[in-house]
């Protein structure tokens, strides 16, 4: 290694290395600027590096540090090595430039001091014991390991090996209307010179920025609660203590705080909130309160009192108080048809100094507004019940317990009054809720699972009696019944019950099947299957059915409580009949009941007069039922073998009389059928003999029709021709007619068009020749008027000359040919002579001639 090493090493005025002397193992420092030799027996273990630098204001931490004396030389042991200080820090601030002894350690590189702030500050504490000077510069501190204590800003701090920072503090402003929460962790002093123990909590109320000791923690800040005229501050002491207002509390105290008091409130650390937000109780004219546990103007607390407070006013509940119900109560208005039930719980004086003892009851009776007491509980608010002439409720006297109907009108109980509930049998109430409940009554077996509804048992039981039907009501304490006679209504009166009918039913019948409140006066008709026995032992099955009647006068009471007297009318009457059936028919032979049953049956039922003949009802005495009559249904056997017999015998009897039957047509029908061979034959005879006459008859007629028929074919003949020609001729005849008319009007049509047309054609000429005349004549007019203005700007002389030059020239004209007059034609086309005599003439003597008219 020392090989490789340079032998010459060079450092810079801020470099340092460490040579190894192997001989003596001694480590020194060379500090530069040098240049030095190494030697075979040094060793450059170190470097070089760089001195340490600290620049102001900044600190390093060197571990292991070098022993100094008292002129801060570094010492040296007697083998010329540094000694060192094991196990220590240094702390170093700025200054020149130094290396690192062997051995030594930079554990902090150069940092920058800490700054502390105005309004902070560094909590330190010391980890060993040690002395520094005071912050006044007199004297000296000592500090003990565990010691702790600020370093207050603003200033800079130089650290210390023997201090540790163990945290920065920064002061909390405390705002004007707020608090600082602050508990000593330890035993100290606080900032007003208070001694506080440990755990021990206060407030800071002074505004501002605060710092807290270094044994103080801030717990919280505490903001204020505002107090309004609506809101208030339940309070509660958590020990004694003298509050901010001066007043001295005791430990549990409780207190309220309105503003009254104060407008905001800042928290006691001795003291706790119960009810941050207390509402104020606001009673309007028409409410009122009651209060438990009241204050008195002494300031108080009444114990179990109660105290009405009525509206309008405002107040807050007070530590303790608390309103009767958790509300505030509405003043009670009754209308005209309302009351109040009232009892008395204390002895007080009512309104119109009435003494009122505890148990008293009274109503209050409206319309009025009504505020109860603290002494008196409302037991109920009612109203008037309003009742048809139809309804009804039940009044019992609480006092006497007499017990009363109203029906008919408006009631309004009374303070002894109250309405009584009327019990009824489980099935009366199913029978008065069934739906189809009439006269006929109800299987209630049969509807076991109908539950009838509620109904108000305060109201008076009503019941409409059917048509036709009574129902029987039983007062239990006049011991005396009442018959109502449908239809009608019944009301029941508190002590008066239903008599409830239970009748038989059923075929056969059997008792207790069907239950009704009203008994059917009839008529009606009800079946029963009755098992008779014959004198020749058969037994027989028979299926009657009765039509019944009540015949009751209305008006008699006693004929009224007979129909009730027996409780099954229907079981009774079929037993009673069934006897009367099966005693007769034992006396006869099933052959005479065979065939005389409906005579048997209705002899024993209704039995016979004096006189042999047969009544026409059977009356039950006992309660006016009437059986008027008997239907025979059915009859059948109970044996089996004498049914079979009895249905063999019917079998053989119906085929006997059917063999009968069929004999006796048979031999009517062989007998018909000579009688009708008989008059076959003798028709036969009169038919022949009427033929043979019928057969002369035709010879005769058909001579007669051969000899007209001979003559009469030529007549017919000349007769229908002459019939054909004369109708040819009427019908040519007729053509004719019909061909002139039809000429006749054509001719008559086309005339008639003619003279229309000519008509048309006149009137048309003649308006055109009315306009060519008046054409015409507004031309000649015209003409006249040009040729009058032409002569009259010519002149009469001029016009002369004129006529006489044209002559004049055609006589010069001819007489120099030599010729008198002329005329030239090529012999074909016609010649006007007056034309021509008129051309011949000139034509200024054609113009001349209008002139000369």
């Amino acid at each position: 290694m020392s090989d490789q090493q340079p032998a010459i090493i060079r450092l810079n005025p801020t470099q340092y290395c460490h040579i190894l002397d192997n001989n003596t193992n001694v480590t020194r420092v060379l500090i530069g600027p040098k240049t030095i030799a190494r030697q075979d027996h040094e060793l450059k273990v170190h470097g070089p590096d760089e001195m340490v630098l600290i620049p102001p204001r900044h600190y390093c931490i060197v571990k292991n540090p070098v022993k100094r004396d008292a002129d801060g030389n570094v010492e040296l042991d007697d083998k010329m090595q540094v000694t060192l200080l094991y196990g220590e820090e240094e702390i170093r601030t700025e200054g020149p430039p130094f290396p690192l002894y062997p051995g030594e350690v930079l554990k902090l590189e150069p940092t920058a001091l800490s700054i502390v702030p105005p309004q902070s500050a560094l909590r330190l504490g010391a980890i060993r014991d040690f002395t520094m000077p005071s912050k006044e510069g007199e004297g000296v501190v000592k500090r003990a390991a565990g010691d702790e204590w600020l370093f207050v800003g603003p200033a800079t701090y130089i650290p210390r090996v023997e201090v540790t920072i163990l945290d920065t503090m920064r002061a909390t402003i405390v705002k004007p209307g707020t608090a600082l929460r602050i508990r000593a962790r330890q035993q100290m002093k606080d900032s007003g010179g208070a001694l506080r123990q440990a755990g021990e909590e206060w407030l800071m109320r002074s505004a501002g920025a605060y710092l807290p000791g270094c044994y103080e923690i801030i717990e919280e800040t505490v903001f204020p609660m505002v107090l309004t005229e609506r809101r208030a501050i339940h309070m509660r002491a958590v020990r004694t203590f003298t509050d901010e207002y001066g007043v001295h509390r005791r430990a549990g105290e409780e207190w309220l705080l309105t503003m009254k008091e104060c407008e905001t409130h800042i928290q006691d650390v001795n003291e706790e909130v119960v009810n941050p937000d207390l509402g104020i109780c606001a009673l309007s004219r028409t409410q009122y309160c009651i209060v438990r546990n009241p204050w008195d103007e002494s300031g108080k607390q009444q114990m179990g009192r109660l105290e009405l407070r009525r509206g309008e006013m405002a107040f807050f509940l007070k530590p303790g108080e608390e309103l009767v119900g958790g509300k505030t109560k509405d003043v009670i208005v009754l209308a005209p048809d309302e009351a109040l039930l009232l009892k008395a719980t204390q002895p007080f004086t009512d309104v119109g100094d009435v003494q009122r003892t505890p148990g008293d009851r009274w109503t209050v009776v409206g319309p009025t507004e009504y505020i109860p007491p603290v002494e008196v509980e409302v037991v109920k608010r009612y109203g008037a019940i309003p009742l048809d002439e139809t309804e009804g409720i039940y009044v019992r006297n609480i006092k006497t317990g007499a017990v009363e109907t109203v029906i008919g009108r408006t009631y309004l109980l009374g303070p002894d009054e109250e309405l009584w509930e009327k019990p009824l049998s489980e099935n009366v109430e199913r029978l008065l809720a069934f739906p189809q409940n009439d006269s006929k009554g109800v299987k209630l077996s049969e509807h076991a699972d109908f539950v009838p509804t509620l109904r108000d048992r305060t109201k008076v039981v009503t019941y409409r009696t059917p048509h036709n039907s009574a129902i029987q009501v039983y007062d239990y304490r006049q011991k005396t019944s009442r018959v109502v006679w449908g239809p009608g209504l019944v009301m029941l009166q508190p002590d008066e019950q239903f008599t409830i009918l239970s009748l038989s039913g059923g075929k056969p019948k059997k008792q207790n099947q069907i239950h009704s409140l009203s008994l059917s006066l009839g008529p009606d008709f009800m079946t029963d299957v009755v098992v008779v026995e014959t004198s020749d032992h058969a037994r027989l099955q028979i299926q009657l059915s009765y039509n019944w009647n009540f015949e009751v006068d209305r008006s008699n009471p006693e004929d009224a409580s007979k129909i009730f007297q027996v409780p099954d009318f229907v079981g009774d009457a079929c037993k009673a009949i069934a006897s009367r059936v099966r005693g007769a028919v034992a006396s006869s032979t099933f052959d005479d009941f065979h065939k005389n049953s409906a005579e048997i049956i209705r002899c024993a039922v209704f039995g016979r007069e004096d006189d042999g003949k047969m009544k026409e009802k059977f009356v039950f005495p006992n309660n006016k039922l009437v059986i008027t009559n008997i239907d025979i249904q059915s009859v059948e056997p109970v044996d089996q073998r004498t049914r079979e017999a009895l249905s063999y015998s019917v079998q053989q009897a119906i085929e006997i009389t059917t063999k009968s039957q069929q004999e006796a047509a048979r031999h009517d029908a062989e007998r018909k059928g000579q009688e009708a061979e008989g008059l076959l034959e003798r028709q036969k005879l009169k038919d022949e003999i009427a033929a043979e006459r019928a057969r002369k008859d035709l010879l005769e007629l058909q001579a007669e029709s051969s000899a007209v028929q001979s003559s009469g074919h030529a007549k017919a003949e000349a007769r229908a021709r002459a019939e054909a020609a004369q109708i040819e001729m009427q019908a040519m005849l007729e053509h004719a007619k019909l061909e002139s008319q039809a000429r006749k009007i054509r001719a008559e049509c086309e005339l008639e068009e003619q003279r229309k047309k000519h008509e048309a054609e006149l009137d048309y000429q003649k308006r055109k020749d009315e306009l060519e005349v008046a054409r015409l004549q507004e031309l000649a007019r015209i003409e006249a008027e040009k040729f009058s203005h032409t002569i009259e700007a010519i002149g009469a002389d001029t016009i002369k000359s004129i006529a006489q030059a044209g002559p004049e020239m055609q006589a010069k004209l001819l007489g120099g040919l030599g010729l008198s007059s002329v005329l030239i034609t090529d012999g074909n086309s016609p010649i006007n002579l007056f034309n021509t005599a008129k051309g011949l003439m000139g034509q200024a003597g054609a113009d001349a001639l209008p002139g000369a008219e």
